[in-house]
């Protein structure tokens, strides 16, 4: 396993430390504020640097034992960054708006999707049998849907993981992931809240520089993942194809005995033929 390394000084360059206004504050958080400066609250970077490094480590174990993370944010900060998360480590994203139930209610958002794709073939194809008004209809219903559904249209069950960033705006999937215990890893600013969140992250949770970086460490930690899982499989072939092999030798060299005593049977009957026939001749 080798997790991605960040720095206290990465951090302080993305603007990490950077909370909200000490008015606009969450008392719960009041253990990772390191202090404040001209009325903004400063977040303590030495437990923002443990606390992600502990929060990469059980990502990386998700992956590792065949796991899927769902990441969320509907931020206009973070909607591209999410999605191109999501797509380059083949993971499920939301980033448009989260639908109520959408993982305690999985049996109804699986109609939708379902609902979505047949839509989306229906306009694929050449010769539709629609009118243009119909098309023009199903084009929206099908943008609508793509925008609520499309990160988790492959989505089969729910997740084993989910990440968030902007615990204030996603609580609705808090909610909903704290109902099916579905470990949550989440950023945390000044006024978030921080009960029920299982591995969290102090943090900015605005700037666009830190969204980035947590986003990036993301990505290294699940590439690696990934890669460990592929290198683990091709261990296990090649550990099969060694045990495999030995007893095929086995079996080999057993039927050889067989196959001797097989080839002498064969020449002591034709010998004793030869001598029954010198026999009978005289």
């Amino acid at each position: 396993m080798k997790l991605p390394s960040v720095t206290i000084k990465q951090l302080l360059d993305a603007g990490v430390h950077l909370g909200h206004k000490t008015f606009r504050w969450n008392p719960k958080m009041s253990q990772y504020i390191f202090g404040s400066k001209d009325s903004i609250h400063i977040i303590d970077l030495v437990q923002t640097l443990e606390m992600t490094n502990v929060a990469l480590h059980e990502i990386h174990k998700c992956i590792v034992s065949g796991g899927k993370i769902l990441f969320v944010s509907t931020k206009k900060q973070a909607t591209e960054t999410i999605s191109a998360l999501a797509k380059d480590t083949s993971q499920f994203y939301v980033n448009h708006r989260w639908l109520g139930g959408m993982l305690t209610n999985w049996k109804t958002i699986s109609n939708s999707i379902k609902r979505y794709k047949k839509i989306s073939e229906d306009l694929k194809k050449e010769n539709t049998g629609f009118t243009k008004k119909e098309i023009l209809k199903m084009g929206k219903q099908r943008d609508k849907l793509e925008r609520s559904l499309g990160g988790i249209a492959d989505m089969k069950k729910t997740p084993n993981m989910i990440f968030i960033i902007d615990t204030n705006v996603e609580d609705l999937a808090i909610k909903e992931a704290l109902k099916l215990n579905i470990p949550i890893v989440a950023i945390i600013d000044t006024n978030s809240d921080p009960t029920g969140i299982n591995f969290p992250i102090p943090g900015n949770d605005d700037a666009r520089r830190a969204i980035n970086l947590y986003c990036e460490l993301i990505k290294l930690t699940i590439l690696d993942a990934q890669n460990h899982i592929s290198t683990k499989h091709s261990e296990e072939i090649e550990s099969k194809e060694k045990t495999e092999k030995p007893e095929q030798k086995i079996k080999v060299e057993a039927l050889q005995p067989k196959i001797k005593s097989d080839a002498a049977e064969k020449k002591s009957t034709s010998i004793f033929s030869k001598i029954k026939t010198l026999a009978s001749k005289k």
